[in-house]
């Protein structure tokens, strides 16, 4: 990214994040999710890690909170109430690990782990074993006075509880998390409900709202819980896990699922098992926090910024993600539904990689106000299909146009009507056809896409993934696995088994292309011709350039391609030319240079003929043979001068017919063409 385009950039999400937290901090409104606003957060990081000459003591990446409400007493922390910097992978907490040994100068060899807790952090004070003030975190060093809120959540002891040789200090400062429980949550939004009024957000808001209550007869009928995590008062604590103990002792709640961990790859299985068990929990969480056991090294470490150096928040894959819509296009869907679907900038949402988010029809697009260049957020509720909820229109950049839906169908020219909120294509059997033009692209003859039959690609087009054949080839792991049935497993194969295909020879990838007439067999005879003319031929680009240049003249003098066949091949390569799967309006110019850009590659070998045996015969095979599959019978007749077609005829010099044979063996003895069993058929062809 250039310097300028960064310092613009970096203003913008400054800004944005300020509001944000302003709404949410000062004046108690959320304005988007934390998820979210951690997206923007970490991008402002990233870029100011890139340009640190744009680091600015404003910048929301050096402070922590906002103001303190007015309406509470204002409270000085005696320690500063510091936040952790994020992780959101592997590589991230690698170079956590990194920076932290390089500082200390030695390994770091003892962590604790923590979950952690989607609420409020909150500063409890005991004088004398009695506790007499809690406060907020506020801004980190200047907090709000909610003791008597806290004084009724029944997990924040009132007075500590010694046990047998435990010793009450005179002074003890605990920090931890208030939070609100799920069914606590659901329970409030019950009664909500028969109120008629609002339904609550998520726990997390409730939590911080209700420990902001003036009346704390409200915060007593919400049922808030807290753990506590960390004791601010030096006691002689050398380990982090010690200070759990010591707050069990002294009759404060605490997390049973917290452990130290040995190295990374302890740290790394501790997140990844609550990555996937975290909704078994009774309360939220949105990822792990990381500390280094020993206390005397966290010191050490101190701060960088506005946070520690000797912890780091290490956060699940956010169920939402802020991203660029870099295209919109359209996908026809099987009943000729045109569905804009948005191309976004990849983004890690609910742990997986999309790059694609349905933006359902034209009057999603205009109440959301999307546009290409826009920054967005999408959301994966429930796991589910990305969705883009918002346009964060202050990031807007200059210039962008509304998106205006087609006039005309993509796949067949006809003309777009509007029906009710949807637009669809006029042709009814628009949608049918270009379902079909999928299968025949990946069916054996074609790609072979092992894996990716027709119901997924069924799939695929109701979720708007693909709009032509090239798209197959750009699809990412993450944007398979949102879709219904489907895993990570699932995905990943199919990831792989495309992958295999971007290397086709010259006639599967003429047959892929689905011209009106050309089969099989008329595409391994247009194979040799194309190859003649131009020679060599490695990417869709020389097919392209090879399919302008041809004539009339050329393709008669082309066995088995009569005039018919060769006026559906000219007008193919000629612009808006048809196929037998769409119409006159489809460019495959386009397509064929899509294909190419996506990587796909073509091995052209001229058909070898060991020998010209069976040169003049026609053969067509029905029925299943022992000794070879039918592909390797047709290699053999080819190999020695024979042509192979798919449909029985008056000319046809021989059917051979397997096990099981079809209707071809029927229409033969109808026309009196010679039948050969297998081991005729195996006598001929021996040389």
């Amino acid at each position: 990214m250039e310097k300028k385009i960064a310092k613009e950039r970096i203003e913008k999400l400054k800004k944005e994040i300020d509001k944000y937290r302003y709404a949410y901090h000062v004046l108690d409104k959320s304005l988007i999710s934390d998820a979210a606003l951690d997206s923007l957060k970490k991008e402002l990081f990233d870029l100011e890690q890139q340009f640190p000459e744009f680091i600015k003591p404003d910048s929301p990446t050096q402070r922590v909170g906002g103001q303190p409400l007015k309406e509470f007493r204002k409270v000085h922390h005696e320690t500063r109430m510091i936040s952790l910097n994020d992780a959101f992978s592997k590589e991230d907490m690698e170079a956590w690990l990194e920076r932290l040994e390089n500082y200390l100068g030695h390994s770091a060899s003892a962590f604790y782990c923590e979950l952690k807790i989607d609420g409020l952090a909150i500063e409890l004070e005991y004088e004398n074993g009695i506790f007499v003030r809690g406060s907020t975190r506020g801004d980190g060093i200047i907090g709000e006075d909610v003791t008597q809120n806290l004084k009724t959540v029944e997990a924040i002891p009132l007075k500590l509880n010694p046990k047998p040789y435990t010793l009450i200090p005179k002074r003890l400062i605990v920090r931890g998390e208030v939070f609100l429980t799920i069914k606590e949550f659901e329970r409030m939004n019950k009664e909500q409900e028969k109120k008629g009024g609002k339904a609550y957000a998520n726990p997390r808001n409730v939590a911080a709202g209700s420990i902001r209550q003036l009346d704390s007869k409200v915060t007593a009928g919400r049922r808030l819980d807290s753990f506590a995590y960390d004791i601010i008062t030096d006691l002689g604590q050398k380990y982090h896990e010690e200070e759990h103990a010591m707050l069990k002792k002294f009759g404060f709640k605490t997390n049973p699922h917290n452990k130290p961990a040995a190295n990374l790859k302890e740290i790394l299985a501790f997140r990844e098992y609550w990555a996937k068990h975290r909704d078994k929990l009774p309360y939220e969480i949105d990822g792990t926090v990381v500390l280094t056991n020993l206390n005397r090294d966290y010191e050490n470490a101190g701060i960088i910024g506005k946070a520690p150096r000797g912890g780091i928040a290490f956060k699940f894959g956010a169920r939402e993600a802020v991203t660029i819509i870099e295209d919109i296009k359209i996908q026809i869907g099987r009943t000729g539904v045109l569905t804009p679907v948005a191309v976004l900038k990849p983004a890690r949402v609910g742990g997986i990689t999309i790059t694609h988010a349905t933006l359902h029809n034209a009057d999603e697009i205009k109440r959301l106000d999307a546009r290409i260049g826009d920054t967005v957020i999408v959301s994966r509720a429930g796991d589910v299909i990305p969705k883009i909820i918002k346009v964060l229109k202050d990031l807007r950049p200059r210039g962008v146009k509304e998106f205006a839906m087609p006039k005309k169908c993509l796949v067949d020219g006809s003309a777009v009507i509007r029906d009710g909120v949807a637009y669809k294509c006029s042709n009814k059997n628009c949608g049918a056809r270009n379902r079909e033009w999928f299968r025949h692209f990946i069916s054996r003859a074609a790609f072979n896409i092992e894996g990716l039959g027709p119901k997924i690609i069924d799939k695929f087009l109701d979720g708007g993934l693909i709009s032509d054949a090239a798209d197959i080839f750009t699809l990412k792991e993450g944007d398979i696995a949102v879709l219904e049935r489907f895993g990570e497993k699932s995905a990943q194969n199919i990831i792989y088994e495309v992958s295999l295909r971007k290397k086709i020879s010259l006639p599967r990838f003429l047959y892929s292309l689905g011209i009106i007439h050309v089969g099989e067999e008329t595409s391994r005879v247009l194979a040799d011709e194309f190859l003649k003319i131009g020679g060599k031929i490695g990417s869709p680009k020389d097919i392209l350039k090879i399919g302008a240049d041809l004539s009339e003249e050329k393709l008669f003098n082309v066995p088995d391609i009569g005039p018919v066949v060769a006026k559906s091949i000219l007008e193919y390569f000629s612009a808006g030319g048809g196929s037998s799967f769409g119409g006159k309006d489809y460019q495959h110019q386009n397509l064929l240079k899509k294909l190419d850009e996506v990587g796909i590659r073509i091995e052209s070998q001229k058909s070898k003929v060991k020998s010209q045996k069976l040169s003049g015969l026609s053969f067509v095979l029905t029925g299943t043979l022992e000794s070879m599959s039918r592909e390797q019978a047709k290699e053999k007749i080819r190999a020695l001068g024979g042509n192979v077609n798919e449909s029985v005829s008056k000319n046809t010099s021989y059917v051979v017919a397997g096990a099981e044979p079809g209707s071809k063996l029927e229409k033969a003895k109808r026309l009196s063409v010679k039948i050969l069993n297998e081991g005729q058929f195996l006598k001929l062809i021996k040389l």
